[in-house]
């Protein structure tokens, strides 16, 4: 996998295009879905079909359409939102573009439409092939396939499949002008993915090389399209930019950021379109052209017989801008594109690695349920040790885990640090040397240095020859450029950021085939990686403990907005950790126990995995009846616990009142638990309305509750009446500084 160089297929493309073979339909008008998509299961699977004329590839699930006429070449003639009605298409543009030996080549492509503002089908007829574009040869229509292995050793959600369910097309291009600009026995295919049940598609391109020589592949462009403008502004000023259009854009080349927002913008990017003369910016300054490919160069050397493949980017649309319904649409995209995110294992963060302390921290999570060990930063544990003795250690500890179910696993720091000698570190372009202006995490080493390339085999040797089930790495690549060039791997600046990340998330793939647990401050959940924080900043975790309960449902509810319940881990400092003495730990548990339940029910109750950090997660057998009986009450909702948060029929934490989750999934037999808690010194009881419309609940239901303290056996609550709103009134009645929770379901 090692530069994503793949064995070049001995199919070659066909010599003339006949889309005969796909069945014909005529695709079904735009207009919006009768039903909501994400309660009633889209009957519709994806398809690939041909329109009546046979002119035009139609990719099409019932939710997001694409067309892709086949005369005089290939070309992206419509993107249609299916759940709304809206077409998402204004112009024609490029199937790709890739550089070969510096040489730049559109791929694909028609040219003479009128107007960008809006494609009238009429107009196509007369549209001819763009001038020197590679024109399309053959295609192949398939199933989606694993873009990695996923070894599924742990609990995840039950609605999940790997690979997707879906349907594949790949289009192949050939150079047609005889000009000899490009490199003679190359093809370029440019493939597409669709699922089942969810408005995204993914995208990619392949070089692939039966010539005699070897090519090199610059760069490359995945998708360019012309998309109906957002904003139409005739006068934008200086600080208020124009937002630019709506579509849910992400790519596996993600790095440097604990959320999606601010780790996407290495990967594609939202241009101005200079030749849409008849936009309503004067300036024709509006974002509307989107761009998917690398910030820097890639320069790949592919030799004969080789196959170089591109990061994959996957677009989806959104059916609203309501904040509800696009993180349900974001938690349905991760489950269909990354499912092993859905893991979710309980965890423990032992503070010191001898064996005595990691014994019994296994023996104590086994007795509560807890899932996982890890030698945490600090803990004296060094993963770069190499030595026998090392290595056998960690055998010990996974033997040990393995008999009583309990998983182990350790840390490494990358970013973050800095080695020795100076120059295996990521060299600033500006000044030649680590660190200094521009480099995140004030600099990272190589991972295309020595230092970096024995730092990669040893995790892999590690993780092959201990069989661990967790790295914690601190943290992944991040992104930085490096000014040095370190043959064979990497030429220099212009590729350095693409070959560091292959490294990272090369790595990431083959722990993931091994059914290693990844948790990783960064956004490389496309990659392999299962978790990043949730919302975090280390000197909160030092603060007051009444405080600290604030913070985390604050930042369960503000984090569950861009992530499933799964994706973030929070943090439960048994011990100090970063200051704030006895006030800001849990030790004693014992003396802390309803601070520790707390801490318990805010995030078990949000189906949120915490950093347990201490050496014991129990002191007395109370604080283990109570530890345990808030594990028992989890895993006995475990699947709706970790279904999405509904934000609009939560109320996120402030400390004067009433704050709850409210979790809904219409598939599961458990649709939707309302989980409340009571930040005040005062007990509240009230009415209270909860929305179940996201759950699919209808007419009626079924309530059973408890409340908090060590979670008593569930109480039948009896038959409610939902209103016309989807809403069931409930009494509620929550102890101070107490929690209570509701369970719905269908009579």
């Amino acid at each position: 996998m090692l530069l994503a160089l793949i064995p070049l297929s001995l199919s070659l493309p066909q010599a003339s295009v006949d889309i005969s073979s796909l069945p014909v339909r005529a695709p079904a008008p735009l207009a919006p879905l009768a039903t909501d998509w994400l309660l009633d299961e889209v009957a519709r699977r994806a398809e690939v079909y041909r329109d009546e004329q046979g002119q035009t590839i139609v990719l099409d699930n019932g939710l997001l359409r694409r067309s892709i006429r086949m005369t005089p070449n290939a070309a992206t003639v419509r993107l249609d939102d299916l759940m709304t009605g809206r077409s998402l298409l204004r112009a024609v543009q490029p199937e790709a573009m890739v550089t070969l030996d510096g040489v730049p080549h559109a791929i694909g492509g028609l040219t003479g439409q009128p107007n960008l503002a809006y494609l009238d089908p009429e107009w196509l007829a007369a549209m001819e092939a763009a001038p020197g574009a590679w024109r399309v040869t053959g295609f192949d229509v398939g199933v989606p396939s694993e873009r990695l292995a996923w070894a599924r050793v742990r609990h995840h959600a039950p609605d999940v499949a790997w690979p997707p369910p879906g349907i594949s097309l790949r289009l192949d291009f050939k150079e047609a002008s005889g000009d000899g600009s490009a490199p003679p026995g190359v093809t370029v295919s440019v493939h597409y993915e669709l699922y089942d049940g969810v408005p995204v598609l993914a995208k990619w391109v392949t070089v692939s090389n039966a010539g005699s020589r070897t090519v090199r592949v610059d760069d490359f462009t995945i998708e360019r399209l012309a998309v109906v403008e957002r904003d139409s502004i005739v006068e934008s000023r200086e600080g208020e930019p124009m937002d630019p259009p709506d579509l849910r854009v992400e790519t596996e080349y993600s790095m440097g950021g604990l959320s999606y927002k601010n780790s996407r913008r290495h990967g594609y990017r939202w241009l101005e379109d200079p030749d849409y003369t008849s936009q309503v910016n004067y300036l024709k300054g509006t974002p509307c052209l989107l761009d998917v490919g690398p910030e820097n160069q890639v320069l790949r050397d592919v030799k004969p017989g080789e196959t170089f493949e591109s990061f994959r980017a996957f677009i989806g649309a959104y059916d609203s801008e309501d904040v509800t319904r696009r993180a349900l649409t974001d938690g349905r995209i991760y489950r269909t594109i990354a499912p092993w995110v859905t893991e979710n294992p309980l965890m423990m963060h032992v503070r010191h690695a001898d064996p005595d302390s990691v014994r019994l921290a296994i023996d104590q999570c086994a007795e509560v349920g807890f899932e996982m060990v890890i030698l945490t930063f600090g803990s004296g544990f060094n993963v770069e040790d190499s030595s026998d003795a090392n290595l056998a250690r960690m055998r010990d500890y996974v033997a040990y885990g393995a008999a009583k179910g309990v998983e182990v696993g350790t840390y490494s720091l990358l970013s973050s640090r800095r080695v020795t000698p100076a120059g295996d570190n990521c060299l600033n372009p500006l000044t030649g040397e680590p660190g200094g202006e521009g480099m995140i995490h004030g600099g990272t080493p190589s991972l295309a240095s020595a230092w970096g390339q024995r730092y990669l085999q040893t995790l892999r040797t590690f993780f092959a020859q201990t069989g661990a089930m967790l790295l914690e790495h601190d943290g992944p690549y991040p992104g930085n450029l490096d000014a040095a060039a370190r043959p064979p791997l990497q030429q220099g600046v212009e590729d350095s950021r693409y070959v560091n990340w292959m490294l990272s998330r090369d790595l990431y793939a083959d722990l993931r085939a091994r059914g290693v647990y990844i948790n990783a401050p960064d956004w490389y959940f496309l990659a392999g990686t299962n978790k990043c924080g949730m919302g975090y900043r280390e000197v909160n975790w030092s603060l007051p403990r009444a405080q600290q309960v604030i913070h985390t449902r604050q930042n369960i509810f503000d984090g569950t907005k861009y992530k499933l319940p799964s994706m973030g881990w929070m943090f439960v400092p048994l011990t100090q950790y970063h200051g704030g003495g006895a006030a800001a730990t849990v030790e004693p548990l014992d003396e802390h126990l309803d601070h520790y339940r707390a801490m318990l029910a805010s995030n078990l109750g949000a189906g949120v995995q915490a950093c347990y950090r201490g050496p014991r997660l129990f002191d007395t057998p109370r604080v283990r009846d109570a530890v345990k009986a808030h594990v028992d009450w989890y895993k006995a909702h475990r699947d709706i616990l970790e279904s999405p948060v509904i934000h609009a029929a939560s109320r996120r934490s402030d400390g004067r009142d009433l704050d709850w989750i409210l979790h809904a999934n219409p598939l599961l037999d458990e649709p939707a638990l309302l989980v409340l808690h009571n930040p005040t010194d005062r007990p509240i009881k009230r009415s209270m309305s909860a929305d179940l419309y996201f759950s699919g609940l209808e007419g009626s239901v079924t309530v059973e509750g408890g409340s908090g303290a060590d979670l008593p056996a569930a109480r039948s609550l009896g038959e409610v009446a939902l209103d016309a709103r989807g809403r069931a009134n409930i009494d509620v009645e929550v102890a101070a500084r107490g929690m209570a929770w509701f369970s719905f379901r269908r009579p």
